[in-house]
């Protein structure tokens, strides 16, 4: 009889134990303080200027479409493409120039009447005190305009929480491969 009680006990209390290690039915588990993200001291604006070197062509492209457009669109807009890319980030526009990170995310063609993309970057940085930190943005590039503005959501590292916008200007393009130069003029709060 004492080993049954006991039995029955150890598992009504590790029951309770584990029912009672949350707050309600939501997964909240409590506050935090926002000092320990590093969210206690001010805000910098930052700005970074950057140049990703697009590869369409060659034994090793930086940039592939992965699901071609819809047939009725495919030399207007690309309505329907989905492409990915891992380009490489550097200081100036020259290839060559130092490389301080990459641009990695995806785009997708998202206009019947004009070339338009949706974009989502991460620009993974991997020089000095930045290597390892990530800021991310998303949104609409009008691919025909002189500048786009993208805003940012995000990052990682010396970034996190960050927000902020960017700048994109493409400086080259070859329309027989589609390679392409663009600046990105990032300016982040973090």
């Amino acid at each position: 009889m004492t080993t049954k009680f006991l039995v029955s006990f150890l598992l009504i209390s590790s029951c309770v134990l584990s029912i009672h290690g949350y707050r309600d039915d939501t997964g909240f588990i409590g506050k935090v303080d926002p000092k320990s993200f590093g969210l206690g001291k001010p805000k910098t604006l930052s700005h970074f200027r950057f140049y990703w070197h697009e590869i369409f062509s060659g034994n090793n492209p930086s940039s592939v479409r992965v699901v071609p457009s819809v047939p009725k669109y495919n030399t207007s807009s690309t309505f329907g493409s989905v492409g990915i890319f891992d380009n490489v980030l550097t200081l100036g526009p020259e290839l060559y120039s130092k490389v301080v990170g990459r641009a990695e995310g995806l785009y997708a063609a998202t206009s019947q009447t004009q070339l338009t993309l949706l974009v989502a970057i991460n620009l993974a940085l991997t020089q000095g005190k930045y290597n390892g930190s990530t800021i991310t943005f998303l949104g609409r590039s009008p691919i025909a305009q002189k500048v786009r503005e993208l805003p940012i959501i995000g990052g990682s590292g010396v970034f996190k929480f960050a927000t902020g916008f960017v700048e994109s200007r493409t400086l080259n393009f070859d329309p027989v491969t589609r390679n392409n130069t663009v600046q990105f003029d990032v300016y982040v709060f973090h």
